[in-house]
């Protein structure tokens, strides 16, 4: 006896459904085994690693945006693999949670910069004064250097660094310090105040274009 059009139709739909149903099921089940390794490669070789993600691994993501504030001296393993990672590179698992892959990068201009800081709740505005005045006309007579006074008697910390403050990004430091830094030539000492106290800065070097931002995918294990 034939079949109805309507019949063969249905079981044809039918057929289909659970065809694409056991591949998803196949993909999943094969995703679900990958070792990390194989992940990383796949996320590597991938076109567009957000869709491999999402359809192949079937897992979640995150893309951050990593800006980069020094590259000198990093603040955490976010922003040291944004400047140093390879690009399509993934690194991790970190925590054992998720892995990160460098997308792209865009500059940013950076200052090279050495800092000797007097903090103004410890010494009065008068005081400070009288001192990087004092600290400023002893470099400048070639009686010591600025490391040295950087180590003697900055309060920011930067005497474990001899003042050195490293590159530092556009945007990181006060506006009142950017404007002035703006003015300054390569080697030049200069004061500036703050809410918090005298910063006595010696630009080290011209300024440079370097990464200042990094997209980063984060993929959630």
């Amino acid at each position: 006896m034939s079949q109805s059009p309507i019949f063969v139709f249905m079981r044809l739909l039918v057929t289909q459904f659970f065809a694409t149903l056991l591949v998803c099921n196949a993909t999943n089940l094969q995703a679900q085994k990958l070792t990390i390794p194989q992940i990383k490669n796949g996320l590597e070789t991938a076109v567009n690693p957000m869709a491999y993600t999402r359809d192949v691994l079937k897992k979640k993501y995150k893309l951050d945006t990593v800006a980069i504030m020094n590259t000198t001296y990093f603040m955490s393993v976010a922003d040291s693999i944004a400047y140093k990672g390879k690009l399509r590179k993934v690194y991790g698992p970190y925590d054992k949670k998720y892995l990160v892959q460098v997308l792209g990068r865009v500059p940013n201009t950076f200052n090279h910069i050495s800092q000797i800081f007097i903090d103004t709740t410890v010494f009065t505005r008068r005081i400070a004064d009288s001192l990087s005045a004092s600290i400023i006309n002893r470099i400048n007579k070639g009686e010591v250097s600025f490391e040295d006074m950087a180590q003697a008697y900055s309060m920011g910390g930067e005497g474990l660094t001899k003042g050195d403050l490293g590159w530092v990004a556009r945007g990181a430091l006060q506006p009142n310090i950017e404007a002035e830094l703006a003015k300054r030539k390569k080697g030049e000492i200069f004061r500036v105040w703050s809410n918090t106290g005298l910063h006595i800065l010696k630009k080290t070097a011209a300024p440079k274009q370097d990464t200042g931002f990094a997209l980063m995918l984060r993929v959630i294990l």
